[in-house]
């Protein structure tokens, strides 16, 4: 055996604090013990016991086996089975010493140890240490009785009786609390598998998710930017020697970019749907925007939802946040949309609100505020959809769409027992909701005016 490995060994078997506590509080237990025998005896005269005399040497020594005792107490953890016999062996020392009616005090640390070989689970290897306790602990009543009597057939089995009571007594104490402590560790490793998997089922989303948006952010980066970068150094030259191509460059530059913005649009369908959206019957629709959010409440109450739509600081039409852009405005749809079913699945019953600030020209914010469930509706647990303040994966999704947009996305219960989800959406107030048309002869600007 290597240095090495007897060292560790030996770390393994170094008693700890906690052995030590439980060693000091056995000894502390059998010394006030010991030290009130006589007083107790003297509460009846009438009774003749027999004990040790207070300062006298069978004092002394019963002080010294249990001493002894509460020293083996030290290894019960790592070596139960010998502890055991150890401490019971202190029965039969204690009666031949002297301590006589006071030999209960040698009891003390004999349950500790046979509680520990219980609660290790250890009673089948250490059944043959259990037996021997038994022998000793018998022993030891036989030797501490009373006058010089006969053993009979009586006495003996009293003694033996007395032996096994003595120490099955903590048995099934240790073995409740090792059924506990297996049935908490086993919950506690159950727990934590259901964290592992919900953190793996996470990340393989999120995986998914960003390898889609970096295949299709490539495509569109090489279909698109390539010619319009090539288009564009050709209008350069031909401005000066020929306008007209030049202006047909700049229609072909401007549809490729409106090409590549519909795409864009696409894109973040591809990384959360199947396919296309549909809407209710069944016809195709394009990219969601926060002009389609009354609608979406609307579906919500006719499917029975309580939902209220409020719009402050509405502009005319195309409508508040038209100025977000259309992946931003995408995000504060789905958003909505998915803060409304987990309403539904998390607080069925509940008044639903639904809130579009557009006051602030520099951020929209969306919120989405439920009530707690009215009494005697239960949650539907069994939705198959996550708790959304337990990191489920729509609550991970509004996250993902908010970073994607530079939106700042905060969620959390009320103190009314409901929940509020708040999207901070920036805004762009300078810039137009929808490009205008490129006029191919634009008008030459005359001196001195503004350009």
């Amino acid at each position: 055996m290597t240095p090495l490995v007897t060292s560790v060994r030996d770390a393994q078997d170094a008693p700890t604090r906690g052995d030590a506590a439980v060693a000091a509080a056995s000894w502390l237990v059998a010394l006030a013990v010991l030290s009130s025998l006589d007083a107790v005896a003297g509460l009846d005269p009438g009774v003749a016991v027999h004990l040790p005399r207070p300062g006298g040497a069978g004092w002394w020594l019963g002080l010294a086996v249990v001493t002894a005792q509460a020293v083996a107490l030290l290894w019960r953890r790592r070596h139960p089975g010998t502890v055991l016999v150890l401490v019971a062996a202190g029965v039969p020392v204690g009666a031949a010493v002297g301590l006589g009616d006071g030999l209960g005090i040698t009891s003390v640390a004999l349950l500790v140890a046979a509680f520990t070989v219980a609660v290790t689970g250890r009673l089948r290897r250490d059944a043959g240490g259990l037996a021997a306790a038994v022998v000793l602990v018998g022993a030891g009543t036989l030797l501490g009785r009373p006058g010089d009597g006969p053993v009979t057939a009586l006495t003996l089995g009293g003694a033996l009786l007395q032996a096994v009571a003595t120490v099955a007594l903590a048995l099934p104490v240790g073995s409740v609390v090792r059924a506990r402590r297996e049935a908490a560790q086993a919950h506690r490793r159950e727990v934590e598998a259901l964290a592992r998997e919900q953190g793996a089922r996470i990340e393989a989303a999120l995986a998914r998710e960003r390898a889609a948006m970096a295949r299709e952010l490539h495509d569109i980066a090489a279909h698109h930017l390539s010619g319009i970068a090539m288009m564009t150094g050709a209008i350069v030259g031909q401005i000066d020697a020929d306008p007209e191509a030049a202006k047909a460059s700049v229609r072909r530059v401007r549809s490729e970019t409106t090409a590549m913005l519909g795409e864009l649009r696409s894109l973040v369908h591809l990384l959360r749907d199947a396919g296309p959206a549909h809407d209710p019957d069944g016809g195709s629709t394009g990219v969601e925007t926060l002009a389609s959010v009354p609608a979406l409440v609307e579906r919500a109450r006719a499917a029975g939802l309580d939902a209220t739509l409020s719009v402050l600081g509405a502009n005319p039409p195309p409508g508040p946040g038209a100025d977000a852009g259309p992946l931003a405005q995408l995000a504060a749809f789905r958003t909505v949309q998915e803060s409304l079913a987990n309403a539904v699945r998390h607080a069925p019953g509940a008044h639903c609100e639904v809130v579009l600030d557009a006051r602030d020209r520099t951020t929209l914010l969306v919120s989405v505020r439920n009530g707690p469930p009215p009494a005697g509706r239960a949650p539907d647990r069994d939705a198959g959809a996550p708790d959304p303040g337990r990191g489920g994966l729509g609550l991970v999704g509004m996250r993902e769409r908010a970073d994607l947009t530079g939106a700042r996305l905060e969620v959390g219960p009320q103190p009314d027992g409901g929940w509020l989800v708040t999207l901070a959406v920036p805004r762009h107030p300078d810039a137009s909701p929808a490009a205008p048309d490129l006029d191919p002869d634009p008008p030459t600007p005359t001196p001195g005016a503004p350009a």
